[in-house]
């Protein structure tokens, strides 16, 4: 597809468009855009489609696109010089994808919700590091090399942190446990 766009189809570059629009909208909620994730998400292939030309022949778009996409929500939040609330990343990130089906049970609904106000608390608490890694590799649902590849980390510091952050998570959450 990378191979298309560089020999001028922009039908190509649409396509990859299309295809990782929602993991990218996904990423810039989780990581803090708020509100201004869809623009962040703009900026980023645009800023991606000008890189193209540095992105390395048989290497995988997405994790490249999520680094742009996270470096993009930093400046954006930056810019702002605002700090993005946990009830507006609980707003984006619901926005983003449906959290609860409505045919649930009213009891469970609530659970889960009240189980996910205590996650994104917890990830509130750790540091950016481990809270990227957490975001990458299980909200985004990435695996180990390309979380690695995305934050431009070794697969060992990939691995390292993302054991830390889950050992401060199981702290952090009620009854020292992660959620069902």
């Amino acid at each position: 597809m990378i191979a298309r766009v560089r020999a001028g189809q922009p039908e190509a570059y649409a396509e990859l468009v299309r295809a990782h629009t929602g993991i990218a909208l996904r990423a810039a909620a989780a990581l803090g855009a708020g509100p201004d994730a869809e623009d962040v998400v703009q900026q980023a292939f645009v800023k991606a489609y000008c890189a193209l030309g540095r992105f390395r022949d048989g290497a995988a778009f997405r994790p490249w696109l999520l680094s742009i996409v996270a470096n993009e929500t930093r400046n954006t939040v930056r810019a702002a010089v605002r700090r993005t609330t946990l009830a507006g990343r609980e707003a984006a990130l619901v926005g983003a994808e449906p959290v609860i089906p409505e045919s649930a049970d009213p009891a469970v609904a609530t659970l889960e919700t009240e189980r996910r106000a205590a996650l994104l608390a917890a990830l509130e608490q750790l540091s950016e590091e481990h809270r990227l890694v957490v975001t990458y590799r299980y909200l985004l649902e990435m695996d180990e090399r390309e979380t690695a590849e995305a934050l431009g980390w070794p697969r060992g510091t990939v691995k390292s942190r993302l054991n830390r952050a889950l050992r401060r998570l199981q702290r952090l959450l009620p009854e020292g446990g992660a959620p069902a």
